[in-house]
């Protein structure tokens, strides 16, 4: 018995294979929708995706923008459903781990500057509040990178002794605790100078080194023990 026809590939199959040919040939030459279209089509297969991409790009303004989107945020979009947005989580763990990449194989210092920059791109996007902690060697080099802590909005419940037992345990020598604020001030509250205080008092007792507490927005890091935007 012979098959039945084959369906008709979707209209715009051949439109994203000239993209493709484009982005290899001059990536410049692609415009930013384009780039969006071309990565929305590998979890939207068989839809038009420059209509999502362009909105997407309407409203968050860049490429960054769009990537560094919360999730709600995305799924106000018309067309950003739950499977895209599963896509998307994806892409910003890729991104998140990119980033740590230098730190965890300890060829770049844990400065609070390169602490800072890990961290957004893990928090920037974050609905609600995280704590994470950077433990280091003698000579700053990462140890760990982990979440202490989990909240809301805005605040996350964590204790002065959550991070120390956490440092000793690791057998660090120095903590550069990181937090997000999703409201997107990065200026401290009084909870985060009264947390930073205890620390900076209770870690030399215990031989550790309070090197820095910092806060991420989606803009800014801003150092609590150096008072300015990292």
């Amino acid at each position: 018995m012979s098959a039945g026809p084959k369906a008709p590939s979707p209209p715009h199959t051949g439109h994203r294979a000239r993209l493709r040919e484009r982005l290899a040939r001059e990536p410049l030459a692609v415009a930013d929708y384009e780039v969006l279209e071309l990565l929305l089509g590998y979890a939207l297969r068989r839809t038009d995706t420059k209509p999502l991409a362009r909105e997407l790009l309407r409203r968050f303004e860049t490429i960054r923008g769009v990537v560094d989107a919360r999730p709600d945020e995305l799924t106000q979009v018309p067309g950003f459903g739950p499977g895209l947005l599963a896509f998307w989580q994806v892409l910003r763990e890729v991104l998140a781990r990119r980033a740590s990449a230098p730190l965890r194989r300890r060829k770049e210092l844990a400065t609070p500057e390169a602490v800072a920059r890990m961290a957004r791109e893990r928090l920037c996007a974050s609905p609600h509040e995280e704590c994470w902690v950077a433990l280091v060697d003698g000579a700053n080099r990462l140890l760990a990178w982990e979440r202490l802590s989990r909240g809301g909005v805005s605040a996350v419940p964590l204790q002065p002794r959550d991070v120390l037992e956490s440092a000793l345990m690791r057998k660090a020598s120095g903590i550069i605790l990181v937090h997000n604020h999703p409201g997107g001030d990065a200026w401290p509250s009084q909870p985060d100078l009264a947390l930073t205080a205890e620390l900076q008092r209770l870690a030399p007792r215990l031989g550790l080194r309070f090197v820095d507490h910092v806060i991420v927005t989606e803009g800014d890091c801003y150092s609590i023990t150096q008072c300015k935007v990292l």
